[in-house]
């Protein structure tokens, strides 16, 4: 895709009138079928209008991929791929059989009457008073309203306690100590009810999100779910190389799971977790952090730069846990404007995912992540010099470099042994709060199991 800007469009395709007007600029157009996502198409002015035709067969094709990804008797649900694709079992002759697709479609686009009340919704934020505003006045108007919402403000002089006045039913929590993965521990430890939600400050939900998550806990036996991030805006160029370049936070449309099958899979090679979704649009069972712990505060923003989110993910698979990526839980993120803020962005997230890696390898003894911070990376790096050489988009060099430069600063977290064996005490101890207040730690049980090596598979 060019440099020029692109307009978000969202399409219904249940509607009568759904359409997309000829225009000047390029679009991204984000299909629905009421309130059920099925993908996103980006297209040139002189792609647009769809005609009807196109409409149509956009319909049939999506209609097909939601049937085989949510209808049981078509092998739903979906297991997560090497790569975190759905991998299909869809036979021939169910797919014959089906009758009325897109009526089934109806009724799978039917939306969540699930009460969300037994859900603690936490906002960790910095000094983003704005974005920070409209994020709440998404959730002010979720159709199922959350039990309570919580805004945790990472800042040191509680920049946001000012803007979160002006909203009755938002808890203000203060934490000054810096970093994302303190400030999550802070919400969880103030949240009350059984299902924690998370989503950032620079993100807008989706009106039905917290009915989403409601629902999809309660059909699913899993401790984590993730949902659909979609691009708020594409008007700068840092924006749209993050969405195009960068694949955003991801473009799968239907739900899968990942279980132990997935995780014995990737293994070998780091197991994908990163795959599994986002931490702007995530939520966990309380009893998933009573069994393996709150996020581990040396990763993440404002620490060793992120991944605190697919780390926690890792040591949930590890432990025999299962997580669910659920797209009908859907929020629109605002990427980054500026492209030095992007740059910084794109060499955090190398440098904290291979801070994550060398966690991952403590905790578990798992070598696949030794092999990709020192072999797959720096072959991921050539791949794509050599590809970016010959076709890639303007400034696609520039972002590997940030890349490389966040690569080579995690290396350092090899060596830091300090840092290294900080560990036992982020998680091998379960955390309860004392009459008094005071934190105390209680040993976790001592049946934990162990691997063929003697190992506890909580370390």
């Amino acid at each position: 895709m060019n440099d020029d800007a692109f307009s978000v469009r969202q399409i219904d395709l249940a509607s009568a009138d759904a359409h997309v007007g000829s225009g000047d600029i390029p679009s991204l157009s984000i299909f629905w079928w009421k309130d059920l996502p099925l993908g996103m198409q980006a297209s040139l002015p002189d792609e647009l209008p769809y005609t009807e035709a196109r409409l149509r067969q956009l319909a049939a094709e999506f209609s097909a991929a939601q049937l085989a990804a949510r209808s049981v008797a078509l092998g739903a649900p979906l297991r997560a791929t090497y790569e975190g694709w759905p991998k299909s079992v869809l036979s021939l002759a169910a797919a014959l059989g089906v009758q009325n697709p897109l009526g089934c479609l109806d009724e799978l686009a039917t939306a969540s009457s699930a009460s969300a009340q037994h859900i603690s919704v936490v906002i960790c934020t910095r000094d983003r008073g704005p974005a920070l505003a409209q994020c709440l006045q998404s959730i002010a108007r979720q159709s199922s309203a959350p039990g309570e919402v919580i805004v945790v403000d990472n800042s040191r002089n509680a920049t946001a306690r000012p803007l979160c006045v002006r909203f009755p039913n938002v808890r203000y929590v203060h934490e000054p100590r810096p970093g994302l993965s303190v400030a999550r521990s802070a919400g969880i430890r103030a949240s009350r009810h059984d299902i924690i939600a998370f989503t950032d400050d620079d993100v807008e939900v989706h009106h039905g999100w917290t009915a989403e998550i409601a629902r999809a806990f309660a059909q699913w036996d899993v401790e984590a779910l993730t949902g659909l991030v979609l691009p708020a805006r594409l008007d700068t160029i840092a924006q749209r190389r993050f969405q195009f370049d960068m694949g955003g936070f991801g473009a799968t449309f239907v739900p899968l799971i990942f279980d132990q099958r997935f995780f014995e899979e990737t293994r070998p090679s780091g197991a994908h977790v990163w795959k599994i979704g986002a931490g702007a649009n995530m939520a966990f069972r309380r009893s998933a952090f009573e069994r393996v712990g709150s996020f581990d505060e040396r990763l993440g923003a404002g620490a060793a730069g992120c991944s605190e989110d697919s780390e926690l993910w890792y040591r949930i698979l590890a432990t025999g846990g299962a997580c669910l990526y659920e797209p009908r839980a859907v929020v629109f993120h605002h990427h980054r404007r500026d492209w030095p803020g992007f740059r910084r962005q794109i060499k955090a997230y190398m440098k904290g995912h291979v801070a994550a890696l060398v966690v991952q390898y403590d905790n578990f003894g798992d070598r696949g992540n030794i092999d990709r911070i020192w072999k797959q990376l720096p072959a991921y790096f050539v791949r794509t010099f050599i590809k970016a050489l010959f076709e890639g988009s303007p400034g696609r060099t520039r972002i590997l470099a940030a890349e490389v430069q966040g690569w080579l600063a995690g290396l350092q977290f090899l060596l830091r042994l300090g840092w290294r064996k900080q560990r036992t005490s982020n998680w091998l101890r379960k955390k309860t709060d004392d009459p008094q207040g005071s934190a105390r730690t209680v040993p976790v049980s001592k049946s934990i199991s162990k691997g063929p090596d003697r190992r506890p598979l909580l370390p």
